[in-house]
């Protein structure tokens, strides 16, 4: 009873401290559609967050993440990378959409960087953002690493982390830190060596962190917690995800 009332009670908080505003913005005639969470009280740094959503777009766990950071102190902004008129119904969509970025990953990076355009308009630090992206979005974590984007550090949660092998391994000056599920079926050991390599000649400031009994998308939970399926919510997984990257952003920011 008394952990029902205190998880009411932080939601409350929660709820008190931040709010979900609308942001419409634009890629040349495309209309983007991002959310934006300011915090009551900013951290001295006034440190920014990007948050990049899984493969079906916006959603709650995304909304919940963004009003979580801002009751933290953080700004937060949720990136449309989709645009209006592009979101998936349904699994196939999101595999059709995001495979698109994922191959033109020129355009990925663009749609990163116009959303954090957008974190820095709501009030964050140019000089103290950090972009953190789940499954198909921690993809685009690693890319606005590649593609050196302006960040301070990149946070991947249960993200792909393949590229073409036609492209080079370039120098990577932003932190890097990758929350991989040790049995994730969608990640190919050839994949995770070829990070690994791509981590070590780019001379990045790098971390990787197992979570054992974890598959893909282990802090969603509407993925529901059978393993099997490849895809499943993993409580011990999610906290022990979050305390990492709370680390991570408290090396980069402090806590006040």
């Amino acid at each position: 009873m008394k952990t029902k009332l205190l998880i009411v009670l932080t939601l409350v908080a929660l709820q008190a401290n931040a709010q979900l505003k609308p942001v419409t913005y634009h890629d040349g005639n495309q209309k983007l559609n991002g959310f934006a969470s300011q915090p009551s009280k900013s951290l001295s740094k006034k440190p920014g967050i990007l948050i990049l959503p899984a493969w079906k777009g916006i959603s709650n766990h995304s909304k919940e993440t963004a009003e979580k950071l801002a009751g933290l102190g953080y700004h937060a902004f949720i990136a449309d990378i989709y645009g209006e008129g592009n979101y998936p119904s349904n699994v196939e969509e999101a595999g059709k959409q995001s495979g698109k970025y994922k191959n033109d990953y020129k355009l990925y990076q663009k749609r990163i960087s116009l959303a954090l355009e957008q974190l820095v308009k709501s009030g964050a630090n140019a000089d103290n953002i950090v972009i953190i992206g789940y499954c198909f979005g921690g993809t685009g974590a690693l890319e606005a690493a590649r593609g050196g984007l302006p960040v301070q550090g990149v946070v991947s949660f249960h993200g792909g982390l393949g590229k073409d092998a036609s492209r080079p391994n370039e120098p990577v000056k932003t932190k890097v830190l990758v929350l991989h599920g040790a049995d994730d079926p969608y990640v190919p050991q050839k994949d995770i060596d070829a990070f690994q390599k791509e981590m070590k000649d780019g001379k990045a400031d790098w971390q990787m962190v197992y979570y054992g009994n974890a598959v893909h998308a282990f802090t969603e939970k509407e993925s529901g917690n059978d393993n099997s399926k490849g895809a499943a919510y993993n409580e011990k997984a999610d906290k022990r995800s979050w305390s990492d990257f709370m680390v991570f952003l408290n090396e980069l920011f402090g806590s006040k």
